[in-house]
């Protein structure tokens, strides 16, 4: 499946390691975050890009002290009607700064990626044909937005109150 990152089809480096398998001796890992939390000492000093990836049922919170260390973060969707890893997302960008990649693996359907762009997500992996026109049409669909996400922009309450007192002050 393709690897959608700011709207085109990449490569992707990065390599999922099963708990108890061995780790290969370079390359972008990802582990699970039990693993991860079990052998961060290890994972870190190997001085290489280390990614963790997040069940639904998992805390985000338990990486908090370790964000600035990795790299890539995948949050999964396991049916299209668990929306657990948005707020994952939102977590991590708002809540805990999080700065690095973002991804969305599972079952990715096109009606969500605006809002996972808007949520924090950077990549998603996609089951579609032509991935980058998908992401062209979903990503400019709506103008406007009526909750607020981790990608601040205007609401439209905002944008009404905003012009509301311009008006006023005229």
């Amino acid at each position: 499946m393709p690897l959608l990152k700011d709207g085109k089809v990449v490569d992707d480096v990065w390599a999922f390691v099963e708990d108890g398998h061995e780790l290969s001796p370079g390359g972008c890992i990802v582990v699970s975050l039990g693993r991860f939390l079990s052998e961060h000492d290890q994972l870190l000093a190997r001085n290489r890009s280390i990614g963790v990836r997040l069940a639904v049922s998992d805390d985000p919170a338990l990486l908090a002290p370790f964000l600035d260390q990795l790299h890539l973060i995948e949050l999964q969707f396991p049916k299209y009607t668990d929306g657990r890893a948005f707020s994952q997302s939102q977590l991590l960008r708002r809540r805990y700064g999080y700065k690095g990649e973002i991804r969305a693996t599972g079952q990715v359907l096109r009606d969500q990626l605006r809002l996972m762009i808007r949520s924090g997500f950077d990549a998603m992996v996609i089951d579609e044909g032509d991935a980058e026109a998908v992401f062209d049409i979903s990503a400019h669909e709506f103008s406007e937005f009526y909750q607020a996400a981790s990608d601040t922009t205007d609401t439209i309450f905002v944008k009404r109150q905003k012009k509301r007192e311009e008006k006023a002050a005229k």
